[in-house]
């Protein structure tokens, strides 16, 4: 009997077999480039979307918000101020700001903001309590038309740099010329603020 000569070794038959290619150092590169991709277009898309929230539509309502609470807090302040000078530039700043809150509700309607309908966040942020309270501990301590024109100044301040930012960031006619009005009738006011001295009264 003669050997089976179609039989040949385990061994053999596997090393004349075709090897098969090695795919698990190029499927899990494929993975790691595509999972890469993906989360690049993820933190792009979400850096987007958060320039996009903090952007002139935010920002309008924050001048909204701001320049609505200044109107109280001027207004209020009146009764306590004792300096005549400061009393005169306050007046100038109440009547201005009620102007302002008029003039501001057209032009924000025009780019989407409607001045009723304000983000409660926003509302809550620029509320003034904080300033209130300062100014409230300024009177019992008898130092409140210091400490008022001082702080009001700064937010008088604030209003103007937000207003900039604005303008920078919209193509609005209607918009930008309430900013501009608005910054040419703030910037002689903050300056008063700033340079109030109760000795020069």
């Amino acid at each position: 009997m003669y050997p089976n000569q179609n039989q040949y070794s385990i061994d053999y038959l596997n090393e004349i077999a075709p090897q098969p290619q090695k795919k698990g150092l190029s499927n899990k590169l494929f993975l790691l480039i595509v999972g890469g991709g993906l989360l690049a277009a993820i933190i792009i898309g979400i850096a987007i979307f958060s320039s996009a929230g903090a952007g002139p539509q935010t920002q309008m309502e924050t001048l909204a918000a701001r320049l609505v609470t200044l109107q109280k807090i001027a207004t209020k302040a009146q009764q306590n101020i004792k300096s005549n000078q400061l009393g005169g530039t306050n007046s100038s700043l109440v009547i201005f700001l009620a102007n302002a809150n008029h003039d501001i509700a057209a032009p924000l309607l025009t780019n989407g903001v409607d001045i009723k309908n304000l983000d409660k966040n926003i509302i809550a942020a620029e509320s003034g309590t904080a300033l209130s309270s300062q100014l409230e501990n300024a009177r019992l301590n008898a130092v409140f038309d210091v400490t008022y024109a001082r702080e009001m100044g700064y937010q008088i301040d604030t209003v103007i740099s937000l207003m900039k930012e604005i303008n920078n960031k919209t193509n609005s006619r209607s918009l930008k010329a309430f900013l501009a009005k608005t910054d040419s009738n703030l910037e002689p006011i903050k300056t008063q603020m700033y340079n109030f001295n109760p000795a020069n009264d």
